[in-house]
């Protein structure tokens, strides 16, 4: 039998930071919130910290130069939320970033940092067209399911979470909760999200959480315009909701959304649930075989 696990799943309001110090406070009054009400898994929205680049007043405008202010402060950045699941004896996924490497390419890095002072990361795999038209983000290659003390966690950032094979695949090697980081310019953006994050849930009889991004920032070339609202979405059967939503935030409010997830309701819906899609996905494909993409488990227990 294992313990409920409290997730808080995020609708952040992106603001405009006038220093790294001003971020630094935020961020930690956030996390502060979430611990004093019981939270142990806290899931901060896609390309939050691109609040950042406000910071630098003579670039924040500039979608380029924005993106390698945010890229320069990476390491200070997980340092901070490092410290914060330290301190609050917390798991934090951050708010998304963009990491560049040495060749010079740059993906959108979402990472989880555990209170024993462990992490690990996830580089979203599919690109939207802003990212790829006009920002030139590139998709990461690697899938990896994070074994913790608080359950086996995959993460599908945004548009992932739209593309049923990325989930699948996790959920077969393990996930029991897929984290969905979201950042979208529309309702239509966000509804699409949340379908996709709805439908993984239902394919893979696994828990889903959506953290999205809200408010407006004009003078953010690329967080501009945010809605959405954080969700914790579960297949709709047996114990489980009629609609499938354990908890569901208020559209465009700043606040965190939570909901008490007991993992081995996986185990029980997968065996014992009125359907077992899990079970049966290979079938739709009269028998060619569709597990074979690799998976890293990266144990953070």
């Amino acid at each position: 039998m294992t313990a409920p696990v409290r997730i808080a799943a995020a609708q952040y309001p992106i603001g405009q930071p006038q220093s790294f110090a001003e971020w630094q406070a935020k961020i930690a009054a956030w996390v502060a919130d979430a611990a004093v009400n019981s939270a142990q898994l806290l899931v901060f929205p896609e390309y939050a910290a691109m609040e950042l680049a406000a910071i630098d007043t003579e670039t924040a405008s500039d979608l380029h130069a924005s993106l390698r202010a945010v890229v320069a402060l990476g390491p200070q950045i997980d340092a901070h939320c490092a410290d914060l699941a330290q301190h609050f004896g917390v798991t934090v996924l951050g708010g998304t970033r963009p990491h560049a490497f040495d060749d010079g390419r740059v993906v959108n890095r979402a990472s989880l940092y555990l209170p024993d002072g462990q992490s690990g990361h996830q580089d979203k795999i599919m690109m939207t067209r802003f990212e790829r038209e006009s920002w030139d983000i590139k998709g990461g290659s690697d899938l990896r399911v994070f074994r913790t003390p608080l359950g086996m966690i995959g993460i599908s950032t945004c548009y992932d979470v739209e593309f049923p094979m990325i989930a699948r695949t996790q959920a077969a090697a393990g996930a029991q909760v897929i984290l969905c980081p979201s950042c979208t310019d529309s309702l239509q953006g966000y509804h699409r999200v949340r379908i996709g994050a709805q439908a993984r849930a239902l394919e893979n009889q696994i828990f889903v959480v959506q953290a999205p991004t809200v408010g407006m920032a004009p003078w953010s070339p690329a967080l501009d315009e945010n809605y959405g609202a954080a969700g914790i979405f579960v297949p709709p059967d047996g114990d489980s909701p009629d609609d499938g939503v354990m908890a569901i935030g208020a559209e465009g409010q700043g606040e965190w959304v939570y909901a008490d997830v007991d993992v081995a309701r996986v185990e029980r819906w997968r065996s014992a649930g009125s359907v077992r899609p899990f079970a049966h996905w290979p079938e739709q494909y009269c028998g060619a075989k569709t597990d074979d993409l690799p998976v890293e488990i990266v144990p953070l227990d």
